[in-house]
């Protein structure tokens, strides 16, 4: 009779002849030899068959194991995934979707087939079709070979954790479910992470953490994770920081394990620059320079906006990740300033000092024009807060209308250099009384400082005169002072005047409005929609 073997029967037929003991001893040219054949000339050469006969291994066990043929298949398997791409012809993948150039009707020239770029991790894919052991097995044989990078085994890995852990993990913890085949999914996977530093991807990293924390895996397990990710956080997005907190918990992420992870991030940044300080090589973390620090900085800006909606976030915790970030790296505190707000917003119970307290991390001189607009008309803020921030845009502008008058100008900006007969220089009663006003009160919160104080008429009085006065406090008698009060000088004081009686009114901090609705504000209010589909995977090419 005639027998067709193939990828799904073969190694059934092979077991059978072992087992029946089909040897050539018995008869020349018996079952066992012309299988062994078949194998090792067509099976084994072929990178789907391989897969296949390999899956069908499981079933066959022990057989299967005593015969070698597991050993075989990832071998074969091993070898293929490790050969330049440049060989690579795309029969040998199949689960693969097709590429848009391959459909491409310019792919071929003069009724030729153009050469297609095979990216280097063709394969992963297709071997995620095995079950958890024998893809162990494939990844290990990979890697002892030596011939493919860290970032091409890392993405392997990752592609298999969306196939056969976080597609399924949520809802079978949600229902109560035994988890043992994904907790063993996930100890599998963290053991076969590449120890390089930057082949896996902090938003993974961060995926296996939280997944860790769903499971209860040990601690252990959990440090090794987070030391993996402090050395790459600033690469993080915010949606990756907001893991969920347990469910004995009233907080809705877990803020502890992200403050963790920072302290992680910034003890291995210190031993970066502590090690380029001895002379060492240049840390790889430290390549970036600033521009790590301010990606690290609008992380956790971002991160602090989010957790701020939560109505079960203690003060303490929202202070401590705010004051995590490197203090120079913030070149503007607007980011800071809409957390702040977002956090205000959710707790309206707070108390005038705890207020203070949080808005004390905000530096006012920081905030851009349109962030201080929004301030300024910001019922929430503590009034003495809203007097600092316009008592700084008072300033800029006086600033600004000076510098365009010494562009108009320019002997008298000269002329403004030169000592008087009184040993003071042109324009320095306006200085003085600049002088007398910043150092009122100026270590309130330790962050706007050099405002005046709230019930300080006198204060409010200099303030309003720097719109006004161009030199010497003429109470803008002079063609200078006219202009600036009917220009953008003049709008501060109308605000303050607004702002002052409706405060005075309703005590120091009404809290009754969510948004401040002045046609010039800014809407920092609007929630950042952040969304992470990881549906797809990018190849490494």
């Amino acid at each position: 009779m005639t027998v067709t073997l193939n990828a799904y029967n073969v190694l059934a037929a092979r077991c059978a002849a072992e087992f029946l003991e089909m040897f050539e001893t018995i008869d020349k040219g018996n079952l066992i030899y012309k299988i062994d054949v078949f194998l090792s000339s067509s099976i084994f050469r072929t990178w789907k068959d391989s897969i296949i006969v390999l899956q069908t291994t499981k079933s066959l066990l022990p057989w299967s194991e005593n015969l070698k043929v597991i050993n075989h298949c990832v071998d074969s398997i091993a070898a293929k995934a490790s050969i330049d791409p440049s060989e690579v012809d795309w029969s040998y993948t199949y689960n693969r979707k097709k590429l848009p150039s391959e459909s491409d009707p310019d792919s071929h020239w003069n009724g030729v087939r153009k050469q297609l770029t095979v990216p280097r991790d063709w394969w992963v894919e297709d071997i995620c079709d095995l079950e958890m052991s024998l893809y162990k097995k494939v990844i290990l044989a990979i890697k002892a070979k030596g011939r493919t990078a860290g970032a091409v085994v890392g993405e392997a890995l990752r592609a298999y954790a969306y196939r056969r852990l976080f597609s399924t993990l949520d809802s079978a913890a949600s229902n109560g479910l035994d988890c043992t085949r994904h907790r063993a999914a996930l100890d599998t996977i963290i053991s076969l992470l590449p120890p390089e530093r930057g082949s896996v991807s902090c938003g993974f990293l961060l995926k296996l953490v939280r997944a860790a924390c769903l499971l209860g895996s040990d601690e252990a397990l959990r440090g090794d994770l987070i030391k993996r990710i402090g050395s790459q956080l600033d690469r993080a997005s915010v949606s990756d920081l907001l893991i969920p907190a347990s469910s004995d918990e009233n907080a809705l992420y877990n803020v502890d394990l992200v403050s963790s992870i920072l302290d992680e991030f910034m003890v291995q940044r210190n031993a970066d620059e502590e090690a380029l300080e001895d002379g060492e090589s240049y840390p790889a973390s430290l390549v970036s320079g600033g521009e790590s620090e301010l990606a690290l900085v609008r992380l956790i800006d971002g991160y602090l906006a989010e957790i701020g909606k939560d109505p079960n976030l203690p003060l303490q915790k929202f202070i401590a990740i705010a004051e995590m970030a490197p203090l120079a790296a913030r070149s503007t505190h607007d980011g800071l300033y809409r957390a702040i707000d977002m956090y205000l917003k959710e707790h309206p119970s707070l108390s005038k000092s705890e207020k203070k307290r949080l808005c004390g991390l905000m530096d006012c001189k920081k905030l851009t024009a349109e962030a201080s607009s929004h301030a300024v008309q910001n019922e929430r803020l503590p009034l003495r807060l809203v007097v600092q921030v316009l008592f700084f845009e008072q300033l800029r502008a006086s600033a600004a209308a000076d510098a365009a008058a010494s562009d108009q100008h320019p002997s008298s900006a000269l002329r403004s250099l030169l000592p008087r007969e009184n040993g003071n220089s042109y324009g320095s009663s306006r200085s003085a009384a600049t002088t007398a006003t910043t150092t009122e009160d100026d270590q309130w919160g330790g962050g706007g400082g050099g405002a005046p104080a709230s019930g300080d008429t006198s204060s409010f009085r200099s303030m309003s005169g720097l719109g006004n006065n161009k030199s010497g406090g003429d109470g803008g008698k002079n063609g200078g002072g006219k202009a600036a009060a009917k220009g953008p000088l003049q709008m501060p004081r109308k605000m303050l005047s607004k702002l002052w009686s409706s405060k005075a009114s309703s005590g120091e901090n009404s809290g009754g409005s969510d948004t401040s609705e002045s046609p010039g504000s800014v809407n920092l209010d609007a929630e950042t929609k952040s969304t992470h589909s990881r549906n797809t995977r990018h190849s490494v090419s």
